[in-house]
């Protein structure tokens, strides 16, 4: 019998730490996973974490814990597929250190995905955004530290990790303003943003304080804001914003919804879909295509370049008048 922590903790500290050099994002999220399963099971089976055999992971129980993160916690089929991605980089860890569990291995490894319909992608207009951006209360701190972020993200389409991973000192706003940031995959980019953007950025740095290795977007403590405190500021400026437009009031707001609104804004100014996924940091220009679909006014223009058919509306009429009786029938 071999225990389940012991390889978990050589998981975390040997296969993502020093062999693939994980970044601290992917820790996190490989860490959730592990910390719901692990609760799960001692709900389940009453037994203390450390105490898991790899007899008690079997497949039936790995499904039962996917089965759990949708019914139960409400997550969805894409986050369903994050956890078991995870899952199975342990197992597949775990067949090097247990050959004598690769019967069981195989077969958690064997669950696949699951297939989920990819839904449109949402953005904002610009009155939507206005709205938007008007709801912080720019008497308060924290209001004026929100309405740059919110800004921010409209104008460079920065992912949410991307936003408060922020320092002081990625911001540039002498000739040829610009943020730098570290996105997925380690890769590094620049942003550059408008002198509107600029100016609230060098308001709020003079009000924050340019301490060139703090957090942009602090809290009241100094300590960088959770991606849970960005989206519960999120829920709030979308009620008060909807008063204001009430089309807000129908639309899924999260931060997310401003990087697409940031690409649309890009594309409905004509700029090339290439430039796109390197301004948003895709690795693949597949990713950035989802936003062609998106916009019905890019379709309509190319309907309006296109020849009409020339075919003249006609009527059947049936050939015989007992055909005639039996169609209207």
């Amino acid at each position: 019998m071999s225990l389940v922590a012991p390889t978990l903790q050589l998981f975390f500290t040997e296969r993502l730490a020093k062999q693939r050099q994980a970044s601290p994002q992917t820790v996190t999220t490989y860490r959730n996973t592990f910390r719901l399963l692990l609760r799960f099971l001692q709900e389940r089976m009453g037994k203390a974490p450390c105490a898991l055999d790899w007899e008690d992971l079997g497949p039936s129980v790995i499904s039962a814990f996917l089965d759990h993160l949708e019914t139960e916690r409400r997550n969805s089929a894409r986050s369903r597929n994050t956890r078991l991605a995870a899952l199975r980089s342990l197992f597949r860890y775990a067949s090097l250190r247990h050959p004598e569990h690769a019967a069981l291995i195989q077969q958690v490894l064997a669950i696949p995905p699951k297939r989920f319909a990819r839904p449109p992608v949402s953005f904002l207009n610009r009155v939507e955004v206005e709205a938007l951006l008007a709801a912080p209360d720019l008497s308060r701190w924290e209001g004026r530290r929100d309405r740059v972020l919110m800004a921010l993200a409209v104008q460079t389409g920065l992912r949410l990790s991307e936003l408060i991973g922020l320092k002081c000192g990625d911001v540039e706003l002498g000739t040829g303003a610009h943020v730098r940031c570290t996105g997925k995959g380690r890769k590094q980019r620049c942003v550059p943003f408008t002198s509107s953007t600029a100016a609230l950025l060098r308001s709020w740095l003079k009000e924050r304080g340019n301490y060139r290795d703090d957090p942009l977007f602090p809290t009241r403590t100094g300590r960088r804001l959770s991606d849970d405190a960005v989206e519960r500021r999120f829920a709030i400026y979308k009620i008060i914003a909807a008063k204001r437009c009430p089309s807000l009031g129908d639309k899924k707001l999260t931060p997310h919804v401003l990087r697409h609104t940031s690409a649309m804004s890009l594309l409905r100014a004509g700029v090339d879909v290439a430039v796109i996924a390197l301004w948003l940091g895709h690795a693949d220009i597949r990713s950035t295509q989802s936003y062609l679909h998106a916009d019905m006014s890019i379709k309509e223009r190319a309907l309006a370049r296109t020849t009409p058919v020339s075919v003249k509306p006609g009527r059947f009429r049936p050939p015989d008048t007992l055909l005639a009786f039996l169609e209207s029938l």
